[in-house]
């Protein structure tokens, strides 16, 4: 059976070359739509099979016509294919949901990092004085106030520092003091140590020299004892033979 073809009718003005391109659109004519939903419907499903069977895919077709007459497909399980495709959909959506508020809060703490970054940077040159032609009266005197509460801070932390140090250098001197009497003392006490061994043997030499005259002496009188009987007894060669009997009796 042979059916109108207002398709091929209405693109015949852009056609070219053979095979023409048609434009995509509503078309007006009950029969033709008609037409043209069964072409193009069992496309599809032959398009389907040939992607789940080529591909190894899971493949689900719905299609209701505008009748509401309904044509599907599925390798698997039309439902199944569903229930997977609910849950992937809402994994999907929490996903991207939740990187969409991470990013945001991201967004939102780089900006407020910003700010603060631009609010410190102006803080500090008008604390050093630059910018401050645009500040009002009652700023400049709240800044003045927080300047003088740091200057005493300031000035309080540095006398801490400074009373710890004096503090710390008169630990120092005091013990460098004290080990300087210790040394002192020990000085003393090795001088008072020489002295006394200095003391010791002069008095031990005296008595030697008052000793060894004694002893000198006894032993020459002891060699003279000994040598008067000697030369007593011994002949003399220079006197005459008369004197020597008396000598010898003697």
């Amino acid at each position: 059976m042979a059916f109108p073809n207002q398709e091929s009718e209405s693109s015949n003005s852009l056609r070219k070359n053979g095979r023409g391109k048609i434009e995509i659109k509503r078309i007006e004519n009950t029969t033709n739509r008609q037409v043209t939903f069964c072409k193009r419907r069992n496309g599809l499903l032959k398009k389907a099979y040939e992607l789940s069977v080529l591909c190894d895919a899971e493949v689900a077709l719905i299609v209701f016509s505008s009748r509401g007459r309904l044509y599907e497909y599925a390798n698997n399980s039309v439902r199944a294919s569903i229930e997977r495709y609910k849950k992937a959909s809402a994994d999907s959506t929490n996903s991207v949901s939740t990187s969409e508020a991470n990013t945001q809060f991201y967004q939102q703490e780089a900006n407020k990092l910003r700010r603060q970054i631009r609010e410190i940077q102006t803080s500090n040159r008008q604390i050093l004085g630059e910018g401050v032609g645009s500040m009002t009266l009652k700023d400049l005197k709240s800044m003045e106030g927080k300047i003088e509460k740091a200057i005493s801070r300031i000035r309080s932390k540095k006398n801490e520092l400074l009373f710890a140090e004096i503090e710390l250098m008169q630990k120092r001197e005091l013990e460098l003091h004290n080990a300087n009497m210790f040394l002192r003392a020990k000085i003393a006490e090795n001088e008072r140590a020489q002295q006394q061994m200095n003391l010791m043997p002069a008095g031990s030499s005296d008595d030697h020299h008052q000793y060894q005259p004694m002893t000198s002496s006894h032993e020459a009188a002891y060699d003279l004892r000994n040598f008067l009987p000697m030369n007593l007894m011994e002949p003399n060669h220079h006197y005459p033979r008369h004197d020597q009997t008396p000598l010898q009796l003697v």
